[in-house]
């Protein structure tokens, strides 16, 4: 068995000259999207992926031209969200052509590239044991993929979905040739913020700038009543972000028929609904458009 040590080189593979290309094909792609912001959580449940459709969408909703990239490749739901699942993709001359919601989003998925509703993505390999030693290269190397093979256009604004994972940060803005800057989603739990205060730390780390951080599910909106009501007891979103010298783009309350038209593949803040979570999705987005630099 040689070992890598017997190999010369990289064995006659070019591995270098084949990543050079695709990151200029990426770089070209990109040309034109104007601002790249990335949403994280660092922690699964907080409902970030919600946050990130209806954010894109009411970007949509004031005249911008929007993408998302669902960076979750084990768990993707932004195509479902966007009302995209079981759209076919097509391939032309400039790569492939995203599929567009209702609003006009843009979206990239592994959602719209796996069979079935119960195939999970797998890596080959000898055995799946052994996966887990190159799975984060693969990864890397898939986001890299759906980056530089997207035919994205021109995008006033390109939401990249983040997984679970304060790490994962790293590797998106390791691939993207700026990153105009970090979105935060936390719930008002001692949990949630213990997670969110390690990816606080790494976003600064990147070199982009920190745009905010979003309280989701900040009680509990009665759709009958229009009350809100408490769902947690932990400390709330706007502390968070004072403690950390970030600012606070807003809290959102949980409303039942936010994830209803999740299902359905709608955007909430166009629903029409009048519901205080709605109003502040649409004040996040304000909030958020405030501080991205003109372009």
């Amino acid at each position: 068995m040689k070992k890598y040590r017997d190999i010369a080189g990289d064995g006659g593979s070019n591995i270098v000259g084949q990543v050079e290309a695709q990151q200029a094909r990426l770089r070209s792609r990109l040309a034109g999207v104007r601002r790249i912001v990335a949403v994280v959580s660092g922690k699964g449940g907080v409902g970030k992926s919600s946050v990130t459709a209806n954010l894109a969408a009411a970007f949509a909703l004031a005249g911008w031209s929007v993408g998302v990239l669902d960076a979750d490749l084990n768990g993707p739901s932004i195509a479902k969200m966007l009302g995209l699942r079981g759209r076919s993709l097509a391939v032309g001359a400039d790569g492939v052509d995203p599929p567009r919601s209702a609003l006009g989003v843009k979206a990239m998925s592994m959602d719209l590239l796996l069979p079935g509703d119960a195939t999970p993505l797998t890596w080959a390999a000898t055995t799946q044991a052994e996966s887990h030693t190159w799975r984060g290269t693969m990864e890397a190397n898939a986001l890299r993929e759906f980056l530089a093979d997207t035919a994205w256009g021109a995008l006033d604004l390109l939401i990249l979905d983040l997984p679970p994972g304060t790490d994962r940060l790293v590797t998106v803005a390791g691939l993207v040739p700026a990153l105009d800057g970090t979105v935060l989603v936390t719930i008002p739990s001692e949990v949630s913020h213990l997670i969110v205060k390690k990816s606080i730390t790494v976003a600064r780390q990147t070199g982009a700038p920190v745009l905010g951080l979003v309280e989701n599910m900040a009680g509990y909106a009665c759709p009958d009543c229009g009350a809100i009501n408490p769902l947690f007891s932990g400390p709330g979103g706007a502390a968070l972000a004072a403690e950390f010298g970030i600012p606070f783009l807003g809290a959102v309350p949980f409303d039942p028929r936010m994830a209803a038209a999740a299902d359905r593949g709608e955007a909430f803040v166009a629903a029409g609904i009048d519901s205080p979570a709605a109003r502040a999705l649409l004040a996040v987005a304000d909030a958020l458009r405030a501080r991205l630099a003109p372009r």
